[in-house]
């Protein structure tokens, strides 16, 4: 199919202290130019994540956020490339796992998983600026790997990981003062987890590196068999080698991020779907490039002088939205130390409407491909027996884009110019067939009274296959 061009987006930008104060208690504290202010930021925030707006933002100005992105950042490829037994250990020390496949070096994505949990503070109040953090971050951690690259890896990824779900959290209240009641926060709240993604976007370069490694390794077996490869990590004689990297990791299938991973390498990293949470919170990724291509013997895959952060190639984040209201593509551009957050469908669904949520892809640089990125995830969703209803505005909204996919099913490209589109009628028409093949209709995976287990079950039977059960890890 012939490409789309994607229009760059800015989106509204939150500063983390007027975050503070919509979602803090307004008193007489507050001066009338104040309040006038910041229910100002709160209509241009609503109308942002609503039908009419784009579905996500960004949030900049957060404390300690700059440095521990940082140092969190360059670990995703440094898990990612290395060899297995040694990323086994280094996930075990700390606490994490993963849900995909790490011993597949055609792999797309490598992800690190792990559970995080809310404060238990009546309050409520997660002090992310500075009493959450255990540990000092100073400038040599960058330059520790690979004999201690990993020694604060567990402590960066919670603190950055609480970080990001107080930024849900607030959004979440500010979200309820404009829509009446609780709803969204006390979902969350009653949850008690969110999920932390750690993710690597591999280049073509990795996934050369990977399967010289693996080549290399079955060689090296099959001549002197106890001897043993090892990047980063030692790796103990006396291990079990029959043991294999899935017995420690978890295996979280309902929120992967190798979504269709068969799908072409030089379009996709990840390909067009929901987050059926309430908000999914990002890092601004970060772009490596390699400073020499992979060899065998080489120290490409753990070598820190390797690694170049890259300004993005061409201004933007490569996240891209789908802009139901005007069949148009959107690619992200966000500042370096800021957090996007989107909509997922709990939020939609909880709303009864006043929030959308985002069809989204991950594209790859067209020309670039020794590129990788790296970016943070927090997935923020109701507790597994929250109960959905379906409200009358979400029925016709059901309704029209049932109407809309079959019309777009039986009009075909001759038709095409009944429609108005933005953009080449045929290509957008060619990408929407493309998209509804993909992406399941809510209406086909919400049913009235699911609760979101089962939402979340029947969402990941219908993207992936299989039974939809999610590790609970």
């Amino acid at each position: 199919m012939e490409e789309v061009d994607a229009e760059i987006i800015e989106p509204f930008n939150l500063n983390f202290s007027d975050l503070l104060l919509l979602s803090a208690s307004r008193g007489s504290s507050f001066s009338k130019e104040e309040l006038e202010r910041l229910e100002s930021i709160s209509t241009t925030i609503m109308e942002t994540l609503g039908p009419s707006g784009p579905g996500l933002l960004t949030i900049t100005g957060v404390p300690n956020a700059s440095e521990l992105r940082q140092i969190l950042l360059p670990l995703a490829r440094n898990l990612a490339l290395l060899g297995n037994e040694d990323r086994k250990r280094a996930l075990k020390e700390n606490s994490l796992g993963s849900d995909v496949s790490l011993k597949n070096p055609d792999r797309i994505v490598s992800s690190f998983a792990m559970q995080l949990k809310y404060v238990e503070d009546p309050s409520l109040d997660f002090s992310f600026s500075g009493s959450s953090q255990n540990w000092e971050v100073v400038p040599e951690d960058l330059g520790d790997f690979p004999d201690n690259g990993f020694k604060n890896l567990k402590n960066t990824f919670k603190d950055l990981g609480i970080c990001m779900m107080e930024l849900g959290l607030r959004l979440a209240q500010v979200c309820d003062r404009a829509i009446g009641g609780k709803e969204l926060e006390q979902s969350i709240l009653d949850s008690c987890t969110a999920k932390g993604r750690l993710l690597h976007y591999h280049s073509s370069l990795d996934n050369l590196f990977l399967k010289d490694f693996e080549k290399t390794k079955s060689s090296i077996r099959r001549v002197t068999n106890p001897v043993q490869l090892s990047i980063g990590f030692r790796e103990s004689e006396t291990k079990n080698k029959e043991q294999t990297l899935v017995d420690d990791l978890n295996r979280d299938t309902c929120e992967t991020e190798t979504r269709f991973c068969k799908t072409s390498l030089s379009k996709f990293w990840q390909q067009w779907h929901y987050d059926y949470g309430i908000f999914t919170v990002l890092t601004t990724p970060m772009f490596i490039s390699p400073c020499h291509e992979p060899t065998q013997g080489s120290n490409y895959g753990n070598c820190m002088s390797c690694e170049q952060e890259c300004s993005p190639p061409d201004g933007h984040t490569y996240l891209q939205l789908f802009d139901h209201n005007n069949n148009r593509i959107l690619v992200v551009r966000s500042p370096p130390d800021s957090f996007v957050v989107q909509v997922g469908e709990s939020a939609d669904i909880l709303s009864k409407g006043k929030l959308q949520s985002t069809l989204h892809s991950v594209c790859r640089p067209a020309k670039q491909d020794n590129l990788s990125r790296e970016t943070f995830v927090v997935f923020l969703q109701p507790a597994w027996d929250k109960t959905f209803s379906i409200s009358q505005h979400l029925k016709e909204k059901l309704i029209s884009n049932e109407q809309c996919s079959r019309a777009c099913d039986e009009i075909g490209v001759s038709t095409s110019d009944a429609i108005s589109f933005h953009l080449n009628e045929k290509v957008m028409l060619s990408l929407i067939e493309e998209i509804n093949g993909i992406v399941p209709p809510l209406s086909s995976r919400l049913k009235d009274g699911m609760t979101f287990a089962e939402f979340s079950r029947e969402t990941t039977k219908q993207y992936y296959g299989g039974n939809g059960m999610q590790s609970k890890r």
